[in-house]
């Protein structure tokens, strides 16, 4: 390998390693702003649903970044992204489900 190859094979890496560190800096810039929205909402006087329903959503969209960017789904294959999103979803509603009958032991009969 000649020097001028290992060289060019280097600024390679290196423009590689920079653009996706922009990319990384640019994703966590948006997170930071949706979570600078929720605290402004959280000032804000609006009615409880409302509110709730419009902090879920936004908690919704940054988790989507954070996952889709920093655990690199976005990057996977569709069957796997189809694989494990339904699949995440069933263990947290079946986990919702069982968290209902741990109550009775409170008072001690079903």
């Amino acid at each position: 390998m000649s020097p001028n190859a290992t060289l060019n094979s280097a600024l390679a890496v290196d423009r590689q390693t920079k653009d996706r560190l922009t990319k990384d800096l640019i994703v966590y810039g948006i997170i930071l702003a949706i979570a600078g929205l929720q605290v402004l909402m959280a000032y804000h006087t609006a009615p409880g649903k409302q509110l709730l329903v419009q902090m879920l959503a936004l908690a919704l969209v940054q988790g989507g970044i954070a996952v889709a960017f920093f655990m690199h789904l976005r990057d996977e294959k569709r069957g796997l992204i189809l694989a494990l999103i339904p699949t995440t979803i069933f263990v947290l509603v079946m986990m919702n489900m069982i968290w209902s009958d741990s109550f009775r032991l409170f008072r001690m009969h079903p």
